[in-house]
């Protein structure tokens, strides 16, 4: 394994901490003055589209997607480490280069599994950035840590597909520029006339924002935090929404393994930058500890500062090359070959990085809660990270019996 920039990845990581440095970071502040200002909290701040223009024409767009045409053509090899230079601001930055959650993952199933007529209707508006998506699949009357227990119903009806149920903390819906959701719910139940597999019950339909029956009922907060730089996570109900049968993605039931393809990338694109943020938190925590004085002497010179310093320099470099030889096995022997990894980074990596910030936010004290210094909702997100794309004790599971099935 060989980890060593390449030429291209090298070029772009230039040009992307330059435009970090010149642009995003003096950017944070201006978007939280102009949202302020705004008629919806929801709203895109001005500066916010400023950033999407430069990217694009810096050539920093769409370098999540790995095919040539649609997006940068980038291997996740050399994508890792652009990732990671977003989260040191995921706020903003993600949406500059239009690599943003959950748009990403929207985006990857098109590509993947959209027709012809999808991809032009769909993917081709987000990937110019014209428009913006939300996934609805987790629901809170039931374990949406299994993606079985999924009771939202698809039921054909002609040349339609009848869409009943309630979703929540769905990333994206309250966005006004939102126009497309891709819902996952069930076509088929076991004891139905074919007897569905429990994995074959489910499949995936595009609903437009605006077909009647879609009610997006409220913004759900993480934490206390609004996401409003992601569009929020809103709980929004579907009654009998009707949408033509053309709108399914793929087959009838074949939204298990869409979802399982969707995650992959998804789950490593949000470990790459929550690197970036423990980089951010470590940064934060150097420049706090040689401007503060305690107990007559700098809190640098304190053993326990030095301590949580060192032990967070340790544990990013150990993530880094986790999640580094991820991407080269997801590169070299694909996503099922890299299956043991992809859980491994998603059970390391927020725990970790919560660890990192939440002794970044000791080291602050007041401040470290605080809206005056970014910690308090970078910790946030990266404990929510714990349970999106399946909570830890899903991939502990999965990775044992993985680990168990070897002896048996």
């Amino acid at each position: 394994m060989d980890f060593a920039f390449d030429a291209r990845t090298e070029e772009l990581r230039t040009k992307l901490l330059a435009f970090m440095d010149e642009h995003v970071h003096p950017a944070e502040k201006i978007a939280d003055e102009q949202r302020a200002l705004l008629a919806s909290p929801w709203d895109t701040p001005q500066v916010v589209e400023d950033l999407k223009a430069e990217a694009r024409k810096q050539g920093l767009w769409n370098l999540f997607l790995p095919d040539a045409e649609y997006g940068a053509g980038l291997t996740n090899l050399q994508y890792a480490p652009l990732a990671e230079i977003t989260g040191r601001s995921p706020q903003l930055a993600p949406t500059a280069l239009n690599c943003a959650a959950p748009d990403t993952g929207n985006m990857e199933v098109l590509f993947q599994f959209g027709t012809e007529e999808q991809k032009k209707q769909w993917l081709e508006p987000l990937l110019a950035g014209e428009i913006r998506s939300a996934f609805a699949m987790t629901e809170p009357e039931v374990a949406s840590s299994d993606a079985t227990n999924i009771e939202t119903r698809i039921v054909r009806d002609g040349e339609d597909y009848v869409i009943n149920g309630r979703k929540w903390y769905i990333s994206g819906a309250m966005n006004p520029d939102c126009r497309i959701f891709i819902v996952m719910g069930k076509t088929a139940t076991a004891d139905g006339p074919d007897g569905a597999d429990i994995r074959r019950q489910q499949s995936m339909i595009l609903v437009p924002r605006d077909t009647p029956g879609l009610d997006v009922r409220r913004a759900m907060q993480v934490y206390g935090y609004e996401d409003h730089y992601h569009g929020g996570h809103a709980e929004v109900v579907f009654t009998d929404v009707r949408v033509p049968a053309s709108n399914l993605i793929g087959e009838e039931g074949g939204g298990f393994a869409i979802a399982q393809a969707r995650l992959g990338p998804g789950r490593i694109h949000h470990c790459m930058r929550l690197i970036g943020m423990a980089e951010r938190a470590i940064e934060l925590m150097c420049r706090r500890a040689v401007s503060r004085t305690a107990f007559g002497k700098p809190l640098a010179q304190q053993g326990v500062v030095q301590n949580w310093i060192a032990d967070a320099r340790v544990t990013v470099e150990q993530l880094r090359l986790l999640v580094l030889k991820t991407a080269w096995l997801m590169d070299t022997v694909g996503n099922r070959g890299a299956h043991t990894e992809i859980q491994a980074i998603k059970i390391a990596t927020p725990r970790a990085v919560v660890d990192i910030l939440d002794r970044a936010v000791q080291l602050h004290g007041a401040g470290g809660v605080s809206q005056d210094f970014p910690l308090a909702e970078l910790w946030a997100a990266a404990r929510t990270l714990r349970l999106a794309d399946g909570p830890d004790e899903v991939h502990q599971r999965s990775l044992a019996r993985r680990e168990i099935k070897r002896y048996v």
